[in-house]
């Protein structure tokens, strides 16, 4: 599976708050980088993202061990 297979899946499991579906998609300690800040730890990545929109498509990604490790938004 690609990078970009695992972004699709990542929005469309963001989009239905599919909180299982993330934690298979996301590496446990991903890099998540928006608005000039990055974010370590799926656990802060879910805090931070909780009360705001799903993401979009990002400016950049990468997988570690078939997750996603790195996310940079656009």
């Amino acid at each position: 599976m690609t990078v970009d297979d695992i972004v699709v899946r990542v929005l469309d499991a963001a989009a239905r708050d599919d909180r299982a579906a993330l934690v298979q998609l996301l590496h446990p300690y991903p890099h998540w980088t928006g608005a000039g800040r990055t974010i370590r730890g799926r656990d802060n990545v879910f805090a931070r993202r909780a009360d705001g929109p799903p993401p979009g498509p990002p400016a950049s990604s990468e997988l570690r061990d078939g997750q996603i490790y790195r996310w940079t938004d656009r």
